[in-house]
Formats: structure tokens, sequence, C-alpha cells
């Protein structure tokens, strides 16, 4: 059974650079977790030989397991692996486990590089049998759950992004 391609797209306004904000997203730890409510490591980063010692070498390197707890009640398991890497720019990655397909991000300057927008896009297929068979009656609830995670994730990194300021002083 084919299911339906979901095509998810989100922007984030962020008041830093995109230096900044790569520095959190691209972290080569994958380190999402810390800082994106209701987002967990399924398993451990599972990293092959990376080509070189750089950012995003390692990054290529490296699969990240994540469980993503819904709105709706359910967790997804979504293995993330980007495949192509361009500081600080833009992430490609292949998405597997309980959603298969694509994604990128791209980071744009905006007020003069000292905010950033963050544009997310995902081109997915449900691969739970039971999201298979709800997605005709069910879509509009999959995109909003969706939605609200989103939501939480940029949430969390603003506030990672507030704790990486430095601190004003009188």
């Amino acid at each position: 059974m084919s299911s339906r391609l979901f095509d998810l797209s989100s922007k984030w306004h962020l008041p830093a650079t995109p230096e900044a904000v790569w520095a959190i997203i691209a972290d080569i730890d994958m380190s999402w977790p810390k800082w994106w409510p209701h987002c967990s490591f399924a398993a451990p980063l599972v990293r092959t030989e990376a080509k070189s010692n750089s950012q995003e070498d390692i990054l290529k390197a490296t699969t990240a397991y994540l469980n993503f707890k819904a709105s709706l009640g359910y967790t997804l398991t979504i293995s993330i692996h980007p495949t192509e890497v361009t500081a600080p720019k833009e992430i490609e990655f292949d998405a597997g486990g309980h959603l298969e397909g694509t994604g990128k991000v791209t980071l744009i300057p905006e007020a003069n590089d000292k905010a950033t927008r963050l544009d997310i896009e995902w081109r997915v297929r449900p691969t739970h049998r039971w999201m298979q068979l709800l997605t005709p009656i069910a879509a509009p609830a999959f995109t909003a759950a969706h939605t609200l995670m989103m939501r939480q994730g940029e949430k969390g990194l603003l506030r990672a992004l507030g704790e990486g300021a430095p601190k004003k002083t009188k």
C-alpha cells in the first residue's frame, strides 16, 4: 500500500544570526532533545567514518534516531541522516522510520544578518499501517499535530538561543 505524500513546511523567525542558529541546529551531537520539547533520542547516534573532521562531513556520517511525541498521543520514531550540508546555510536529509522521505532546512539572513528565517521542508510518507489507513480521513489532524510539534521546536530553539546570548550587565 502506497501512502499519501505529505508536503509540510514551516518558517521560523529567530532573533539571532544564521551562525548562532546553525551552532545549535547543526550540532554534531544532534542535541535537539536538549531544546525541543517532546523530542528524545530513540537510540544512540550512529556514525560512520567521516571523510574529514569538518562539521559538514561529520554530520553527513551521522544518523540520529529521534522520538517525537505528537499532541494526538502517538510517538513517531524518525531517523534523520544529513546528505548535503552547506554551513551555515542548508542541510538536506533523508528521513526514515515512521516517516520516510526527505527534508531540508534552510537558513536565510534577515535584518542585516542580525536575525534568521529558518525554513523547514518535509516530503514524507507515513510507514505505520494505522497511519496509512487513517490518512484519508485524518490527514488534517496529522498536519495540525505536525504544525504544533514544529511550533514547540521553534519555541525551544528560541529559548536555547536566549540561553546562549550574552548576559546584559548594568
